[in-house]
């Protein structure tokens, strides 16, 4: 499987996109890629955030409390 197929129909985020979903600030979400704990691909200067991406981070995200 070419990398091209592996990304056809992938939906992408911008930061500010990706910051208004998960109601953080864009640096936030900055910081999150730039640790590489959300991946992303670069378009020229800007980020775009794969919605999977985003969905896997978040169910990673959760937590017991009590």
């Amino acid at each position: 499987m070419a990398s091209s197929d592996k990304m056809e129909g992938t939906q992408f985020f911008t930061v500010a996109e990706v910051a208004a979903l998960m109601r953080v600030s864009k640096m936030t979400v900055y910081r999150l890629l730039h640790s590489g704990e959300m991946p992303s691909v670069r378009v020229g200067r800007s980020f775009r955030v794969p919605a999977k991406a985003v969905h896997d981070y978040l169910d990673g995200a959760y937590y017991d409390v009590g």
